[in-house]
Formats: structure tokens, sequence, C-alpha cells
């Protein structure tokens, strides 16, 4: 028997219309997608990016304009000539920076590529103490650097004095002094760019590739040649831009070398005595070099591919067993122990030094720590360094703003000029600091829409402006870096969740880069408190960072001040460095983020 069946009727549906009241928030958010085209198309890149284009205009790319413009006023014409032609001072100069520049290139090679061979490749004594001491001149502001070099080296330093005595000579043992100089001091302090490239090569490098081609017959030589050289490219290539634009920049070892006919030295003069236009056109020229020898450098690690194709284990240790390698190599450590110590330890000693005291001797006779007291007791010694760590600051803060928004905007979002805004954010990276001071003076000795309509040459904010300038690249490169390793479907799951794109951004992004964003942050405040070279150009007297100090401090024959200040600064960047490393590898802030997504 079949039992009918009924359908209950239905209630009747007392919630709001489809078109009534707020919508969930998941459809909130694909509606402020489809207005705001999201974060990977539509408006939203444009309204994101076209803050940091104004930014990098008025900022990077207007200046250079104006010191162009500026280089041609007046008697434009001729100044260029004068590089064409050859004639006076100026195609000297030219030729002479890039001499210096190619001849460090060269030789930090040849030291950071030989010193990471061997201490990726062989295990022998005293390899744990070298690389733990290795990187100490990285940690030498720029100015310290050339200074420990010059009172140790020099024909008045430390070495050759000794010598001297030791040997009973009538003048000074082995004393460097010119471009000689100046190629000891660039290499010193710079091969730590070949090092770190390539010992992260070498460290990453298949050692079944090279084992192969041993295997086949090819000897050392060709191993290197073939082998080794070839998969080390990039790494080279990254080295050589550095280093090759840090020297063209250089401006303290000619200056204490007593090089006067280099690019960054005639600005100085020019600006000095008061030709800003011919200054401008030594700033012009070394800008246009700098930014060439960048594109040729990218044009040539981009013609052919690097990749290895092999699946196998990193590269390994050998053991050095001949007992004279064993010896040899244990002398050579603690020799080369001494020689990265010596430039901080004779900072240090002379710092301790009494002002005046110290002519002929070899080491200084009359030690005090008066040097110290000053410099923290009375108050026009102690504000240039007030004013380093507040032009750092605020320098460093603008960096981590927009290098962070302009990394995001590079790697994440999609919009017409995406390579161009990467290669503006690193123009300033290429550009001297010489280079850079003076597009600054160009663009702000008159006021602007960029300066609100003031003049801010001779004030305070130009200083931190050109920190920011300066060292913005660094923020940029480690934040991309960071963003480069993080799935961007954490940050797509958070929004899809409900997310709108400012929480997803600060809650997920950010935190997962943070130990990226503060390594180049830390780098940054680091170099602004060692700046000099754009400094000198457009400091004042109420503005005068530590390293402004320091040389005038030299220059009134106050050593062991200036060597106190300089103390002062390397004591800080070990701490930044001891902090820095400590951030590697992320910590808390990373571990929440990704709990937040689960």
């Amino acid at each position: 028997m079949s039992v009918p069946t009924t359908t209950a009727p239905q209630p009747p549906r007392t919630g709001p219309s489809r078109s009534a009241g707020p919508a969930p928030a998941g459809r909130r958010s694909r509606l402020a997608d489809r207005l705001l085209g999201g974060a990977g198309g539509g408006w939203f890149p444009y309204l994101l990016v076209l803050p940091l284009v104004l930014v990098l205009w008025g900022y990077v790319v207007q200046p250079m304009l104006a010191t162009f413009a500026q280089s041609a006023d007046g008697d434009g014409v001729d100044n260029y000539t004068a590089f064409l032609s050859g004639a006076g001072v100026a195609r000297s100069s030219l030729l002479t920076s890039l001499g210096i520049s190619a001849g460090s290139v060269l030789l930090c090679g040849v030291v950071g590529v030989a010193m990471a061979f061997l201490l990726k490749r062989f295990a022998f004594p005293g390899r744990r103490l070298i690389e733990a001491i290795i990187l100490v001149p990285a940690a030498l502001p720029p100015l310290i650097g050339a200074i420990s070099f010059q009172l140790l080296y020099s024909e008045t330093g430390i070495l050759p004095r000794g010598l001297q005595q030791l040997f009973g000579t009538e003048n000074p043992v082995l004393p460097f002094d010119g471009i000689a100089g100046v190629l000891v001091v660039h290499t010193f302090t710079m091969y730590p760019f070949f090092y770190l490239a390539a010992s992260a090569a070498l460290a990453g490098m298949d050692p079944s590739v090279e084992e192969a081609a041993y295997n086949l017959g090819a000897g050392r030589v060709r191993v290197w040649r073939t082998v080794l050289l070839p998969m080390l490219t990039p790494a080279l290539v990254s080295a050589s831009l550095l280093v090759f634009m840090t020297s063209l920049a250089s401006y303290t070892a000619p200056l204490l070398f007593g090089v006067d006919r280099t690019m960054t030295m005639q600005i100085y003069i020019n600006r000095t005595n008061g030709d800003l236009p011919m200054a401008s056109t030594y700033a012009s020229v070394l800008g246009v070099v700098s930014v060439l020898f960048l594109l040729g450098m990218r044009w040539y690690e981009g013609r052919r591919s690097y990749r290895s194709q092999s699946k196998g284990v990193s590269a390994y240790r050998r053991e050095i067993r001949n007992p004279v390698g064993r010896w040899l190599a244990l002398v050579g450590s603690l020799l080369a122990t001494v020689v990265l110590l010596a430039p901080v330890a004779t900072i240090a000693v002379v710092a301790f030094s009494v002002d005046g005291s110290w002519t002929t001797q070899v080491l200084p006779s009359d030690y005090t720590m008066e040097n110290f007291v000053d410099i923290f007791t009375e108050p026009q010694a102690f504000q240039p360094i007030v004013n380093s760590l507040q032009m750092s600051l605020l320098a460093t803060a603008g960096c981590v703003v927009v290098g962070v928004l302009i990394a995001y905007a590079v790697r994440r979002l999609r919009f017409v000029g995406r390579g161009l805004l990467d290669v503006a954010v690193m123009l300033a990276w290429a550009l001297p600091g010489t280079v850079v001071a003076i597009n600054l003076i160009a663009a702000f000795s008159t006021g602007n829409a960029f300066s609100l309509g003031q003049v801010l040459v001779g004030t305070f904010w130009i200083m931190p402006l050109a920190y920011f300038v300066r060292f913005l690249p660094l923020v940029f490169r480690s934040s991309s870096a960071a963003l480069a390793q993080l799935d961007p479907s954490l940050e797509e799951a958070a929004r899809n969740l409900g997310a709108s794109w400012p929480r997803a951004f600060g809650s997920i992004t950010l935190r997962l880069m943070l130990p990226g964003v503060l390594a180049g942050a830390l780098l940054a405040f680091v170099h602004g408190v060692g700046e000099f070279v754009a400094s000198v150009l457009i400091y004042t007297a109420s503005t005068a960072p530590i390293s402004v100090a320091i040389n005038n401090r030299m220059y009134s024959f106050e050593i062991g001040t200036a060597a106190a200040y300089g103390m002062l600064q390397v004591a800080l960047i070990f701490v930044v460095m001891v902090v820095s490393g400590r951030l590697e590898g992320g910590g808390r802030a990373s571990r929440e983020a990704a709990r937040w997504t689960n």
C-alpha cells in the first residue's frame, strides 16, 4: 500500500534580499579588487607606483638633469670640449680614474677569489681564524680605512719608519704614495666584494663537474678556464661592478695619498673654487661613465647561461696533509691575521695618543683618555655624532618605506614600465657620491615643488636627502631578495579569506620579509654613519657629520681625536654587524606570520 507523500511548506524568507544589507567580507574584498584592479592588475599598481615614481623623479632623475643643464651653461661647450680634445686636466683625470678603477678590479679579483678558493676548498691550520676576521676591512668606513693605511704605510707611516729604524736607512723603507697607495687601500678595503661573491658561488658549485673534467684528462689551468671561471662569471661580474663603481667614486684615498688628477678630486676642487659649471661637467661625465659600465657588465653577464645541469652534492674541503704545506699554511694564516687586523689596531692605538705628540716617532709616545672624554663632554665635539645619527636614521626610515614599496611593486605587481622603475632605483647606486652631491646642489639651490618651494642647499635636510638617494638601493635590493623567496600564495590565501590588501601585506608579506628589510636598513644606517664623499660637498658648520669632523681634525693635526671618532664609528659598525648576523635566517616575526595564515 503506497503512502502518499507531501512536501512540507517552505517558510517564508525573512532575511534581507540579495540587493539589501552589507555583503559578506569575501564579496566586499572582491568588489574592492574589481574597483582597484587587485594587487595584480587594473588601477591599483598605478595608484601605488605613482608616488614612488614621483620620489625617484624628484630626487634622483631630475637632479641629474639639473646637473647636466648647469654644466651646459656659460662655458659648457668649452668644458666638454676639454674632455673630448684631451686638453688640460680633464682627460687626464678621467683616464687616471678609469685606470685606478680597472687596477682595483684586477687586484681585488685576484685577492678575493684566491682567498675564497683557499678557504672554501682547503682545510688547513688557521683557516677558522682567517674566516673569522676576513671581513674586518668591510667594517671600516671609507675615510677611516684610508686614514689607517696612511698611518701604517705612507712615508710617515708606522711600517716604513719602523723599517727605517730597523735597517738604519736614511729614508723610510717601502712607503706607499700616489697611485700605488690608492691601489693598496682599494685592494684591502674592497676585496671582500669578490670574496663574498666567489665564496657563495664556490659553496654551491657541484664538485662532480670539476672532477669529471679532470677524469677526461683536462689539466688544472684548463679546468679553471673552462669549468670554474665560467661558473663563477655571474659572481665575478657582480663583484667587478661593485668594485669598479666604488673605485670610480673613491675620494678619500686619492685625497690622503696626493692623487689630485681624479674625477672625484676635480669635482671637489672645482666646487670649492666656486666653478660649479665645471664641477657639474665632471659630475655629468663621471655619471655617464658609471651608467655605461653598469649596462656593459649587465650585457656581458646576460650573453649566455651559466647554470649547471648537474644534481650532485656541494663542494667539500680537501685536507692539506703535506707537513711543509701545513707549516706554510699556518705561517701564512698568522701573517694574514696581522695584516687584516693591523689597520683597526692602528686606529685603536692612535685614538689614545695625545694630539700633537706624534711627530717623527715610529709609535705615539704619549697616551691619554682625554680624546674620548672631550668628545662626549664638549658640546661642539659631540655634535657631529648627534648629526650623523639623526641624519642616518631619517635617511634609513625613508629608504625602508620607499625601498620596500618599490620592491613589492617590481616583484608582485604587473604594470607598464616595471623594468624602468627597477633601473631608476638602482641608478643612484651607479652614481658616485660626489655626483649625487653635485646633482642635489644643482637641483635644490633654488626652491621647487620637490623641496616645497624651499632652498635645501645649506640646510640640515640636504644631508639626509643625499644619504637617502645614495643608500635607497641597499634597502631595495635586500627587500627584493627577501620578497623573491616568499610564495605569493600566502598573501593570496589571506586575500581569499577576506583580508584587505593593506592587512594582507602588513600581516603576511611584510612580516615574512622583515629580516631582509632590517638587514638592508642596518646596512643603509651603517653607510650613512660613515658617509663622507657626498657630505664633504654639502655640509655646513652646524651639520658636519662624524666623517667630516674626522677629516677636519686630521687637517688640524689633531690625529688622536680624529682616530677616537674613527674608533666610535668602527665600534658602532661592529655592533650593527652582530645584530645583522642574528637576523639571518628569519626570526619570530616570520613564524608569527606563518601561523597567521593557518
